[in-house]
């Protein structure tokens, strides 16, 4: 089995997980992405969020909150494994590269989306388990 590791920014409102539009692959995710050579997953994670929200997080604006594997959405044979980051947004999501759009769901919303991306599932799994959505 071939993996990728990746990033994924987690942010919570009234119950509700943000989500970034990826017009590549047409479905919903995290917002972040793979990490590059040498890099932290806290490197990662600022320099995507800047690429994708033309967001500035400091490093102690992001916690690390879990690590999950599971299939990259959309590929053959490849894991993903992805450290996923808590954050508390201070400034404003301005979708930029190859982000649609962002937006807040409840896992109802998702669900009824036409993709659903596993490794989303599983942050509203995990999200649901520590009471921080519905």
């Amino acid at each position: 089995m071939n993996y990728i590791d990746c990033v994924g920014l987690i942010v919570v409102e009234n119950n509700q997980l943000l989500l970034a539009f990826s017009k590549n692959k047409g479905a919903w995710y995290l917002p972040g992405g793979k990490v590059d050579a040498g890099e932290t997953p806290l490197q990662a994670m600022q320099r995507e969020i800047k690429e994708e929200l033309n967001m500035d997080l400091p490093e102690d604006s992001l916690q690390w909150y879990y690590h999950i594997t599971a299939p990259a959405f959309g590929e053959k044979d490849l894991q993903m494994r992805q450290n996923c980051f808590l954050h508390q947004l201070r400034q404003t999501p301005q979708p930029s590269a190859e982000i649609g759009a962002v937006r807040f769901f409840s896992l109802e919303a998702y669900q009824k989306e036409p993709h659903q991306v596993r490794g989303v599932l599983l942050a509203f799994e995990k999200l649901q388990q520590d009471g921080l959505v519905d």
